[in-house]
């Protein structure tokens, strides 16, 4: 942000110079704009998702930035994985199905780390259920 600052500045010089003051305004307003849109990424990357997979139970828990929590348990036997391809993108959807109860997972994550999640979550399902 000090970088962006800097160079907004140094490149509003000249049309204040110039007498073109206005410019400046747009500058500033720039920055302004950058800095509320970092603030927000790093308050909504405070949520998480948490994922647990165990012989007897699946435990989802879903925390917002504002720390409210969300918890689902499912029965390890009766739990698959549903998702929704794009021919195009790959991955874009991921839910965890249980007796009727869907709750979409991995949301924040690009396709391809979908995919990845995906992977081992289902791997981590078998698993659970050879046991």
């Amino acid at each position: 942000m000090t970088l962006v600052c800097l160079a907004s500045v140094v490149s509003s010089i000249p049309f204040m110079v110039a007498g073109a003051w206005p410019v400046t305004f747009f500058f500033g307003l720039d920055v302004v704009a950058l800095y509320i849109a970092f603030r927000i990424n790093f308050r909504d990357a405070a949520g998480f998702e948490e994922v647990a997979v165990s012989p007897l139970q699946v435990q989802l828990a879903k925390v917002t930035p504002r720390g409210e929590r969300a918890e689902w348990r499912f029965d390890t036997l009766f739990t698959k994985l549903e998702r929704q391809d794009d021919k195009d993108y790959g991955l874009m959807r991921l839910d965890v199905v249980s007796r009727g109860q869907s709750v979409p997972i991995a949301q924040a994550l690009s396709p391809g780390e979908r995919e990845s999640f995906h992977e081992a979550l289902a791997g981590a399902l078998r698993s659970a259920k050879d046991r």
